[in-house]
């Protein structure tokens, strides 16, 4: 039965091989076959600022975008094999044609007509950053069908501004906007632009309509430029007039300062109704319940504590208009991931009050969600890790958030009563606010607090484990949800083994892991810090990512160590257990290069390390925090927790294997491309391990794994399936031929929900 599973093992490997070696030949293949005659591909485009000298600080990359017509994307520079795929194509419009037409990418060719439209837009451009009077050329190189284009920038002249006069007859307008004339852009010596302008008109609006004055913009101003009077300068004359550009001097009118009037809440909580409502042109029927100093319009019940409302919203009537609390009130309610739609509703009164709606459509309150993960060797291992949680975003009618997770990871080999079974259930209460600190500390961000209570179940061969851990913490992120921090004071574990073999203790020789296997009791504090450039769910261009965490144990409960009894050991106890103490880190770094056409190739990277140390009453980190290597999301040619420490060999006394460390250190790179359908394929590099020190020769203890992977994109879930073989195993200390890449202990299949990074 084995011997089957393997020789299925192998063709799967080496049609993916053959795949690969297909993509490389087609490098070396035409890419301008399909070219028509007289046509040239557009193989790349060059930008060259003439007079780059005399102005340095100009950036030629930022003018990039402003060329009508891109070249093919490349893998490495002008070369993709995609493009000689498409050449495969014959015209006959077969499946043949047509398959090669869908995985490959069809040759851009170059248009004239595009070249003169991009010379436009540079130069219209180029103005507009205030580069006066600028010209730019072009040239074309074409040959073999075959086509550069060549742009010549010369820069015009620009303008500092010398002096900056002021026209403003509304006396309230004018007193606001100097005020703070310093965060203008406005400077002596400044290069005038339509550039600087525009940001300068827009953040004066910002500031004056942060004043009361609702619906004042930009239209308002008005810039006159000499740049005669003064030599190679600018004088500026900066107006804010009482009409807009588009109106004449007779039309000319106060500006007006407005108050917030009456503020309505409408929670909807029938939806099926509001929709039906609002497809039929009918303003359902509302109840209305006066709350402090707002109006909460419901339907049906009201499914959220009026409280809650009220400390969402920031806009207080009779107060004096500000956008930036409008903004702060959208955000808010929006942070609380209860509502599919928050929509703001400002009418303006007669009067000078602003009347304020805030429409709140709800999302999807509760529901379920899956992850699997299982892995095969060569070996015979198996392993199976499945999870399923339930969530609900409104708990307690307070939108706090629950989750209650239920996981398992089960190893076993056919055949074979060895086994390892692993079961937890956690559940965890997110609330928002900051318990002790006041929530307008925060801003337009959300912070919630954190609670959590887990339990943990291992049996293995040589020992059984309890594991018991709670957490209270806070976390909230910034505005533009690109930067997530988190605060946990206190975290507890409390671990006890049972059951553990005699001859499985006295066969550990390493005294580091002899204390790793311990009863013991952790009380520590934590902090994580997470930044990415696009924090979308599955994000669609360039990303970059970015995790920092830290844990540390021990300290406060040191501080009472004469109150403490103490083991034969030494160590001091706490309801007969040691407590550990410990210092860990672990930071990771991700970037992902989208390209090709709409972007549905990409380069994928990622670094990761962490360590950890113990010191005073621990001579080792609690085996749960030890780091350990391979699975799915990790050293692909390997099973979880099967890689390492370092050169050692597995310890044969684990009769499933548990390899750990308290160093990591792991590198990753994927490239991902379109095949057909949902279907994606994926080639991908793995280097890292594990160690419990640093050794002499620790190039040759860095494990190495290669292979290819499928994965079925529904863009709201990815379903993967990856086989790694072993490149370098630091365990022989030496490569894997490719002819034992299939053969024991040369594999490992990988299945997962989700991508690895």
């Amino acid at each position: 039965m084995m011997k089957h599973g393997r020789i299925q093992h192998s063709r799967y490997f080496w049609a993916g091989f053959l795949v690969t070696l297909v993509l490389l030949f087609a490098g070396s293949c035409s890419t301008t076959r399909v070219v028509p005659e007289g046509s040239y591909r557009l193989v790349d485009n060059y930008v060259h600022v003439v007079n780059q000298e005399k102005y340095p600080e100009y950036d030629a990359d930022e003018i990039q975008s402003y060329i009508r017509q891109k070249p093919n994307s490349y893998f490495i520079r002008h070369w993709s094999p995609f493009l000689s795929v498409y050449n495969w194509s014959n015209g006959s419009g077969n499946w043949w044609d047509r398959t090669v037409k869908k995985i490959g990418q069809e040759p851009v060719l170059m248009d004239a007509t595009l070249v003169e439209q991009s010379k436009s837009n540079m130069e219209t451009h180029l103005q507009y950053l205030g580069y006066y009077q600028s010209r730019v050329l072009d040239s074309i190189s074409a040959q073999d069908r075959r086509a550069e284009v060549f742009y010549d920038i010369h820069l015009g002249k620009t303008y500092p501004i010398a002096a900056i006069e002021y026209e403003i007859p509304d006396e309230k307008i004018r007193s606001i906007y100097l005020q703070d004339t310093t965060s203008s852009y406005l400077q002596k010596g400044t290069v005038l632009s339509e550039q600087v302008l525009e940001k300068e008109a827009e953040r004066a609006t910002s500031v004056i309509r942060n004043k009361g004055y609702y619906g004042f913009t930009k239209n308002y101003f008005l810039f006159e430029a000499d740049t005669v009077s003064v030599k190679d300068s600018a004088i500026l004359t900066f107006k804010i007039l009482n009409y807009t550009r588009n109106e004449t001097p007779e039309m000319a009118r106060p500006h007006r300062q407005f108050r917030i009037g009456d503020v309505y809440i409408q929670p909807v909580s029938d939806l099926i109704r509001y929709q039906a409502s609002l497809s039929r042109g009918i303003d359902p029927i509302l109840d209305t319940l006066a709350f402090d100093d707002f109006y909460i319009l419901y339907d049906n019940e009201l499914n959220i504590r009026p409280s809650v409302l009220k400390r969402m919203n920031w806009m207080t009537p009779d107060s004096v208009y500000n956008e930036n609390m409008v903004n702060t009130t959208y955000q808010r309610f929006s942070n609380l991931q209860m509502y599919n739609s928050v929509n703001l509703i400002l009418e303006e009164r007669d009067s000078n009050y602003v009347d304020c709606t805030i429409r709140l459509v709800p999302s999807k309150v509760s529901g379920y969600k899956l992850n699997l993960e299982a892995s095969s060797n060569s070996t015979g291992l198996l392993g199976v890790t499945p999870a399923i949680s339930y969530y609900h975003r409104n708990l307690f009618h307070g939108g706090e958030w629950f989750n209650l997770s239920f996981m398992g990871n089960f190893q076993f080999k056919l055949n074979d009563p060895t086994h390892s079974t692993e079961f937890g259930v956690s559940a965890s209460l997110s609330l928002p606010t900051f318990m002790f600190l006041p929530d307008r500390w925060f801003g337009r961000t959300l912070p919630r607090t954190d609670v959590s209570l887990g339990y943990n179940y291992q049996e293995r061969p040589e020992y059984t484990r309890n594991l018991i851990s709670g957490s209270m913490g806070y976390s909230w992120n910034n505005t533009d949800r690109t930067q997530y921090f988190t605060v946990s004071p206190i975290q507890v574990d409390i671990v006890k083994i049972f059951d553990m073999k005699d001859s499985f203790y006295e066969s550990l020789q390493d005294p580091f892991l002899q204390d790793s296997y311990k009863d013991h009791f952790v009380l520590g504090a934590g902090f994580t810090y997470y930044y990415t450039t696009d924090p979308s769910m599955n994000p669609k261009n360039n990303r970059f990512y970015a995790r920092f965490q830290y844990d540390m144990a021990g300290n406060v409960l040191s501080l009472f160590n004469p109150y403490f009894q103490q083991n034969e050991s030494g160590s001091r106890t706490i309801w007969g257990s040691p407590y550990s103490q410990y210092v860990r880190g672990e930071m990771t770094l991700g970037y992902t290069l989208k390209f090709g056409p709409d972007n549905r190739q990409a380069l994928a990277t990622r670094l990761m390390g962490g360590i950890g140390h113990a010191y005073g009453n621990s001579s080792s980190v609690p085996f749960e925090k030890l780091f350990w290597a391979g699975g799915a999301s990790s050293m692909r040619g390997w099973q979880a927790r099967t890689l390492g420490p370092g050169t050692s060999p597995q310890d044969k006394t684990f009769a499933i294997p548990n390899q750990t460390g308290n160093v990591k250190l792991e590198a990753n790179v994927e490239y991902r491309f379109p095949l057909f359908w949902y279907l994606n394929g994926a080639l991908f590099f793995d280097a890292g391990n594990v160690w419990t020190r640093f050794e002499e020769d620790f190039f040759r203890s860095i494990a190495l794994n290669t292979g290819m992977g499928l994965r079925v994109d529904l863009d709201f879930v990815v379903v993967r399936l990856d086989l790694g073989v072993k490149l370098y195993d630091p365990e022989i200390q030496s490569w894997k031929p490719v002819d034992q890449w299939i053969k024991q202990d040369g594999y490992a299949f990988q299945f997962s929900i989700g991508y690895p990074f």
